[in-house]
C-alpha cells in the first residue's frame, strides 16, 4: 500500500473512538434538518434537490460508527421526515434505515475526516438513497416511476458539496472528552 491508501484505511485507535453528541443535538439538528426539506422548498423550488436528514443520518453514521445505533437513528429521522412530508409513511424510514447502517460500516473501516472521501461517500449515499427509493416505490407501492440517472448524478454531486461545509459545521457540535 502507498502512503495515501494508507491515511485513508482507519487505524485500530481511531476505529475505536466514537464521536459523542449531546442528546439534545441528536433531535434538534435531524428536526431542524426534516423542516428545512419538507418547507423551504416550498417557497425555493431550486434547492428542492438538497436531502438535509440524509446529510445528518449520513455525518452521525459515518462519525458515530456504530451500525446498530446508526440503523435506529436513521430510522428515526426517516419516520419524522415520512410523517412530516406527503410520501407514505415508512419510505424514508426504510431507506435512511439503510443508509444508517452501511455509512455507520463504512465508518469503521475508513477515515471518513478526509475532505475526498467525505464528498465520494455523500455522493454516494445520496445516490444509493435514490435508487432504494425507487425500487421500494415501485416493489412495495407497485408504482411506475421513472429513475432518472443524469438528474441523481447532478443532485448527488450537488449534495456531496453541500456535506463538506456541512460536516464541518456538525463536528463542532460533537462533545469533546475532557483530558
Amino acid at each position: 500500500m502507498n502512503d495515501y491508501s494508507e491515511r485513508l484505511l482507519a487505524d485500530s485507535s481511531r476505529r475505536k473512538d466514537k464521536a459523542r453528541f449531546r442528546p439534545l443535538i441528536l433531535i434538534v439538528v435531524p428536526l431542524i434538518a426534516v423542516l428545512f426539506q419538507v418547507y423551504v422548498p416550498r417557497f425555493f423550488p431550486f434547492i428542492s434537490y438538497l436531502e438535509l436528514p440524509l446529510l445528518i443520518t449520513m455525518h452521525f453514521a459515518l462519525t458515530r460508527r456504530e451500525p446498530i445505533s446508526s440503523l435506529l437513528y436513521g430510522a428515526a429521522i426517516g419516520l419524522v421526515q415520512d410523517s412530516l412530508s406527503n410520501q407514505k409513511i415508512g419510505m424514508y424510514g426504510i431507506v435512511k434505515t439503510l443508509v444508517g447502517y452501511f455509512a455507520a460500516s463504512v465508518g469503521m473501516r475508513f477515515d471518513t475526516e478526509n475532505p475526498i472521501l467525505t464528498f465520494i461517500l455523500g455522493f454516494f449515499f445520496y445516490s444509493f438513497h435514490q435508487f432504494f427509493y425507487w425500487v421500494l416505490t415501485r416493489a412495495l407501492l407497485g408504482q411506475l416511476v421513472n429513475f432518472d440517472l443524469q438528474q441523481t448524478l447532478l443532485f448527488g454531486v450537488l449534495n456531496a458539496a453541500v456535506a463538506l461545509p456541512l460536516f464541518r459545521l456538525l463536528d463542532k457540535l460533537k462533545v469533546t472528552p475532557h483530558t
